[in-house]
């Protein structure tokens, strides 16, 4: 028998929230990329050796301190999650959209990255090969930094500690909206030390997404801080003065490093100065925060992921190439080939994956 009454619609999918965009942070992502690929341009027999010894010490250690960008990263990630997802009501559906979403944004490309440089994986036979796959395929090789040296796509270590702070994060969001400025301040003092209590404790530096698990944490503060700082003209002044003292503090630390306690790390120094960079830029305000806001800075600070995931492959190619063109070119060809991948690849599969959930396919 056919029941005559109506059917009742499905519920709707709650939506993460949509936050007012922070175009500068985009856009300084452009830059931190740059910085990371620079990292892998320098050292004994690099193209930009020559280049980078003629500058002045201090300088000459902020060039080549281009893996310091990634604990940056890590917070950039802490504080998108907790804009976007901070108020969201968490459930079985609404945690399979997050999941699916955090996969689409990361792992197309990433498995991209890997096809560019499938050749020389097949070529490789210094190392069990079905076992390095196998955790590279799985993201898994974070956890295992040092125990190997396979060197197919460096950066993407990273993409370990992503994935382990984007399954923490649904259970840090259950507290997040109840943080008052007492839980965030401690929550961020907290950050600055964890990494050194870690290692006091005897948690090796090679567990990667453990010992990074301070800058993702700082990020969700940093999150948390442009909630409860309230909307006034005072609050848009300072903005300028704390990324200022982000950057100027920031190269200090990192030009004068060797004067540093060696048995804290720089990152852990480093860790107050991106939040007030972070911090800053996220208020905006003064001139470098309206240039990394223009259209063109935004638009390559969203295909800077592109940029660092996908540079080492095509290094692996580009090695081949005669010196000058990899001096002057790589860079440039690295940008073009990430920013075509953002637009026809990257933001394409992102639509596609999260609309399979969604429903909306045809």
């Amino acid at each position: 028998m056919v029941s005559t009454e109506p059917a009742i619609a499905p519920k709707p999918i709650p939506a993460p929230t949509r936050p007012a965009h922070l175009p500068a942070l985009t856009g300084l992502r452009f830059f931190l990329a740059l910085w990371v690929i620079l990292n892998h341009l320098v050292g004994q027999g690099h193209v930009y050796e020559p280049f980078i010894t003629a500058f002045p010490s201090p300088i000459e250690a902020i060039l080549r301190g281009g893996y310091l960008a990634v604990p940056t990263f890590f917070m950039l990630s802490g504080l998108v999650l907790a804009r976007t997802y901070g108020t969201l009501t968490w459930n079985r559906r609404t945690l399979k959209n997050y999941f699916v979403g955090r996969f689409a944004r990361v792992y197309p490309v990433y498995l991209l990255s890997l096809l560019v440089v499938s050749p020389f994986i097949v070529k490789a036979a210094d190392q069990p090969k079905g076992w390095l796959v196998a955790m590279h395929l799985t993201l898994l090789q974070g956890w295992f930094s040092g125990h190997y040296t396979a060197g197919w796509n460096t950066p993407a270590w990273s993409l370990s500690c992503e994935m382990f702070f984007y399954a923490l994060f649904p259970i840090l969001a259950l507290t997040w909206q109840a943080w008052r400025w007492s839980t965030t301040i401690a929550v961020a003092a907290f950050s600055c030390i964890l990494t050194p209590l870690l290692w006091k404790l005897g948690v090796s530096d090679q567990l990667k997404p453990l010992v990074h698990l301070a800058d993702f944490f700082m990020g969700i503060a940093i999150a948390r801080a442009l909630v409860l700082w309230p909307e006034t003209t005072r609050r848009h002044t300072a903005g300028k003065w704390l990324y200022a003292a982000g950057i100027l503090g920031s190269g200090l630390l990192i030009g004068y490093a060797k004067y540093l306690p060696q048995s804290v790390s720089v990152t852990t120094f480093l860790r107050p100065m991106n939040a007030l960079l972070l911090l800053g830029f996220a208020i905006g305000g003064g001139w470098l925060a309206r240039l990394l806001s223009t259209r063109p800075l935004v638009y390559l600070g969203q295909a800077s992921y592109g940029m660092y995931i996908l540079h080492i492959p095509i290094l692996w190619w580009a090695v081949s190439w005669p010196g000058n063109l990899v001096k002057f070119y790589y860079v440039a060809f690295v940008i073009a080939v990430s920013s075509l991948s953002y637009t026809a690849f990257e933001e394409p599969m992102n639509r596609y994956l999260r609309g399979l959930v969604s429903g909306n396919q045809r």
